[in-house]
């Protein structure tokens, strides 16, 4: 049996009015399938499948870990719909000829890696992006989607409001944490520049810190640690001032608005996919953690500044998004913080029985 969280988040995914009948009979290829955010894609287009009578849609998983995907995908162990494929996109692919649509998503979204491995978490977004287009463009593919990142936009006045696709800050590239910012910048030129020169539909989604079901626990962001606070019943460490303000976006909405973009968007063109009615201080967030569930008797604690090793952390006050543009799509999020993070711990709390 599959986490009942994460099948009623499957279920509210597939109700959405989208031209799902785009996948029937095709063949879509994610990169860093195993990943939290292409990990729920892929699960989406499998239960379409389950769904859908006749022409199923293949899916083709590239992973650098096949342990890893294999456990992260054991509920669909012995599917002939999943296809799951040892490789590394920095590297040229060649064992596969043809996809009908491209998700890449393989990247070191964590910034712990920023310090600890910044050539290894800037050539996935560059290298990666630049085999993805040309496999794409040779395919013929009918969509190629990029996850870029909220991190584009750099340091903002954080007066200036909800940021929106034509809003840029500084980002210094001297600067090591820059190698995830400036490498998904790069990543959305190629974009745009493939789908100009080649006719590449590639299109753009900007997530807004995403959380959820499957995310990783050991992640080093702050809600990633709050929440494993909760489950593990400690104390929530705050090892901030904790004003720091984000845009939390539960992960069904979050993946809804990515095949809205990938179905419905614009070739060439960004979409921020976060939820503007979600902003909090990290000092409110864990806050919150703690009094949804005052059964477990927590409270915030206050630790050192963040040295943990590798740990780049960010030095933007304030992110939140403006999705005017993804609304037009038809999308828009339906979780709200409380709801979404009780629904978050609530699903690592569940073991099989």
């Amino acid at each position: 049996m599959n986490n009942p969280v994460v099948e009623e988040d499957l279920e509210s995914i597939v109700r959405w009015d989208l031209p799902w009948s785009a996948f029937a009979g095709k063949t879509v290829l994610v990169s860093g399938a195993s990943g939290f955010l292409p990990a729920w894609m892929v699960e989406t287009l499998l239960r379409l499948n389950e769904k859908r009578a006749g022409q199923a849609t293949r899916v083709i998983g590239l992973v650098r870990n096949l342990d890893k995907a294999a456990r992260r995908f054991a509920a669909y162990r012995g599917r002939e719909d999943l296809l799951l494929l040892r490789h590394d996109v920095t590297e040229p692919l060649a064992k596969i000829e043809r996809a009908d649509f491209v998700i890449h998503a393989a990247s070191q979204a964590s910034p712990k890696f920023f310090g600890s491995d910044p050539v290894g978490t800037l050539s996935a977004n560059v290298f990666g992006t630049h085999h993805l287009l040309d496999f794409a463009r040779q395919s013929g593919a009918k969509g190629l989607l990029f996850l870029s990142s909220a991190e584009v936009y750099g340091q903002r006045d954080p007066s200036a409001g909800s940021v929106r696709e034509c809003d840029y800050g500084a980002v210094d590239p001297t600067n090591v944490r820059s190698c995830y910012a400036e490498s998904k910048r790069m990543g959305e030129t190629m974009c745009a520049c493939w789908w100009r020169q080649f006719g590449v539909p590639a299109k753009i989604v900007r997530p807004f810190h995403t959380y959820g079901p499957g995310m990783s626990l050991e992640d080093g962001r702050v809600f990633a640690d709050f929440v494993a606070d909760v489950v593990h019943r400690r104390p929530v460490v705050l090892r901030s001032a904790g004003t720091a303000r984000r845009a939390f976006c539960y992960v069904a909405d979050a993946v809804a608005g990515f095949f809205a973009v990938l179905l419905n968007g614009k070739s060439g063109e960004a979409y921020n996919i976060g939820n503007d009615q979600a902003e909090c201080s990290v000092g409110e967030l864990a806050d919150l953690l703690v009094a949804l569930f005052p059964e477990y008797g927590l409270k915030v604690v206050r630790s050192e500044a963040d040295l943990r090793e590798g740990y780049l952390p960010s030095e933007v006050s304030r992110i939140a998004p403006d999705i005017r543009k993804a609304r037009s799509l038809g999308w828009h999020p339906t979780t709200g913080l409380a709801e979404g993070f009780r629904r978050t711990v609530r699903s690592f709390e569940w073991t099989p029985g």
